[in-house]
């Protein structure tokens, strides 16, 4: 079991994620879309989409930094393991509750708008459940982890997150996050699950920047009228009905 849910699940939901974005992109690509409904309804979108958007790219961050960055690199820059909680306490929190709170609003926002609601897809209903549950699970962990010391002294950069690097080093070491508090557990698979789903709901957005305008040669805009003739500092008359016969 431990082998399923730390090895096999986690490199399914990862295929699942690269395929399915390829696959979504080369077949669907007038669906590759966050199918906007702002023409419905912008009083709550205006609230709810800045916090989620803006609290997901601090949860982003510290998860790069907690997962990718090995903990002897903090050390030997002289971040104490005090220091780097309190860190994570003061800038993870308010960051996950910024998104917890932005998501609450724009899931309201799509199930109290009829024409918002319809046009929302039963995937995306259920990752909008599962997206929330990642969160919430990463905002307890970070509490639990850093101030309650939840589970014992127990710390994740020592086990959850070189489990990580080891999945994508295809090396897994699934003892270091079997050996894990339950909720570090529940909120990585969660997060393994969010990806499998991802290539098919609302979120493929996240791989839509408009690059192209960097490049894209100018736009030039030119007048379908004739030139104006200018008669004592002003235009002729624009031409308007004529007669007939």
């Amino acid at each position: 079991m431990t082998t399923f849910l730390w090895v096999i699940f986690p490199y399914l939901c990862l295929t699942t994620f690269v395929v399915g974005h390829y696959w979504r992109y080369r077949y669907d690509k007038f669906g590759w879309t966050t199918r906007s409904s702002q023409l419905y309804e912008d009083r709550l979108l205006r609230i709810g989409s800045p916090l989620f958007h803006f609290g997901m790219l601090g949860v982003v961050g510290g998860h790069l930094i907690g997962l990718v960055i090995p903990q002897g690199w903090t050390d030997a820059i002289g971040l104490s393991r005090h220091t780097y909680h309190v860190i994570a306490l003061a800038a993870g929190v308010p960051a996950g509750v910024a998104a917890v709170v932005g998501l609450v609003i724009l899931v309201y926002r799509r199930r109290m708008t009829g024409p918002v609601f319809s046009a929302t897809t039963t995937n995306d209903k259920l990752m909008y459940a599962v997206l929330g549950a990642v969160i919430v699970l990463g905002i307890w962990n970070t509490i639990a982890g850093s101030w309650l010391q939840f589970g014992g002294d127990y710390n994740y950069r020592d086990g959850v997150s070189p489990y990580f690097r080891s999945i994508f080093a295809f090396g897994p070491k699934p003892e270091l996050i079997a050996a894990a508090p339950l909720g570090f557990q529940v909120h990585a698979w969660l997060a393994f699950l969010l990806f499998a789903m991802w290539p098919f709901t609302r979120l493929v957005h996240v791989f839509s920047a408009p690059v192209g305008y960097l490049t894209r040669p100018y736009i030039v805009y030119r007048s379908r009228e004739p030139r104006a003739v200018r008669v004592m500092g002003s235009r002729a008359p624009q031409r308007g009905w004529e007669r007939v016969g």
